[in-house]
């Protein structure tokens, strides 16, 4: 369970159905931050990767992760699916929640078109460009990755390793230095504040929602192509040392831990 918030009022009772290998993690580290009490479901993929069907009496796509949240007065209980949906609900829902996300007004514009902080701009756009843009850029990585297995009949492999080499090369690499560039200006953006976290000095829900897909494809820009001085890290030395900060974080290493205690082991991957 998750420590005790300090609110005086009783906490909902949280389920989270969690995953292996996706993207449910970073929901724990979430919970943690939160420091709310919650229980977690661990499911586990097949040989095949895929989540277990029987998923699909939680919610109807059978993905993951999913969160339930009875209301502590026993209402009925509250269904929500995708990350960002989900952190952006409990951000707003408990009250500890409230630190994980920048002020959003300045001074004298509240509630004005362009009243908004650079912060909370920035947040809000990341809450959504992480599902939006990045991941959906690192699952076609994926899938181009196993056309190239070892795994497959060689002269399978033979075409459709030449196949996906050409994607690699006329998008894929092209659209992950857009994204990296743009991260890596951000934080350089924020070094002039002491930042070192995206939204300001301290982590945010969207650091944590950036998280999983950061952590897990370190070890996979590489094979993406060439970067400047032989690797991504040498090419963009503020996303890799960011991405390393999160890993470090205690809020994510109690996360780890829970799921090495409950689980046997953790794998970051995607």
């Amino acid at each position: 369970m998750g420590g005790e918030t300090g609110n005086t009022a009783a906490p909902p009772e949280i389920k989270l159905y969690w995953l292996d290998r996706s993207r449910s993690q970073r929901i724990v580290w979430l919970l943690e931050e939160l420091q709310t009490p919650y229980e977690i479901i661990i499911s586990h993929r097949d040989k095949q990767l895929k989540a277990p069907p029987s998923h699909a009496r939680i919610h109807s796509l059978g993905k993951f992760p999913v969160v339930r949240i009875t209301p502590p007065d026993g209402g009925e209980p509250v269904t929500l699916a995708e990350s960002g949906f989900i952190t952006q609900y409990l951000c707003e829902h408990l009250p500890t929640g409230a630190r994980l996300v920048p002020t959003r007004w300045r001074p004298g514009r509240e509630g004005t078109v362009g009243g908004e902080t650079k912060e909370w701009l920035r947040y809000e756009y990341l809450m959504h460009y992480v599902e939006g843009s990045l991941m959906p850029m690192l699952v076609l990585f994926l899938v181009l990755e196993g056309f190239r297995s070892k795994k497959l009949p060689i002269v399978i492999r033979s075409v459709t390793s030449r196949a996906a080499g050409t994607v690699m090369k006329r998008w894929i690499k092209p659209d992950a230095t857009k994204h990296l560039t743009m991260l890596e200006g951000i934080l350089a953006e924020n070094e002039e504040h002491g930042w070192v976290f995206l939204c300001g000095p301290t982590v945010s829900a969207a650091d944590i929602l950036i998280s999983f897909p950061l952590i897990s494809a370190k070890a996979h820009w590489n094979n993406m192509g060439g970067w400047r001085g032989g690797s991504w890290v040498n090419e963009f030395p503020r996303v890799a040392a960011y991405t390393e900060l999160l890993e470090k974080e205690d809020g994510y290493q109690r996360s780890v831990d829970k799921i090495k205690s409950m689980d046997g082991g953790f794998s970051a991957s995607l």
